[in-house]
């Protein structure tokens, strides 16, 4: 029986990546030694896309009000790429600490959760 899902964040400075999971977007964690911290995540699901190529992954936080939440990790010190107008969304970028980026986006199609 499947019991979950995890999800790998490859990162060049995982201490500051992780340090932001923990301490600016309040994700619950626990250690699993060393302080290799392991995340709880929201609500998920899978969408799957037609691609020219395999094994290409992308992973988006979605929220119910992109505006509401980008203004409140603003005042945080989070920034963002621009938000852009999509068929099926609102979505933006949240700029980790170590220059990657993760996806955060206000669907505008019904949800599996």
């Amino acid at each position: 029986m499947l019991t979950g899902a995890h999800i790998i964040l490859y990162s060049s400075d995982p201490e500051a990546d992780r340090a932001f999971f923990q301490n600016v977007l309040n994700f619950r964690h626990v250690d699993a030694g060393h302080n290799w911290l392991i995340f709880a995540l929201p609500a998920a699901e899978l969408a799957v896309h037609p691609s020219d190529k395999n094994d290409r992954h992308e992973m988006y936080l979605t929220c119910s009000d992109l505006k509401a939440e980008v203004a409140h990790l603003e005042k945080k010190g989070v920034r963002f790429t621009p938000v852009t107008e999509e068929r099926w969304g609102s979505r933006t970028a949240i700029l980790l600490p170590s220059g990657g980026q993760l996806g955060l986006y206000q669907p505008k199609h019904p949800t599996a959760f």
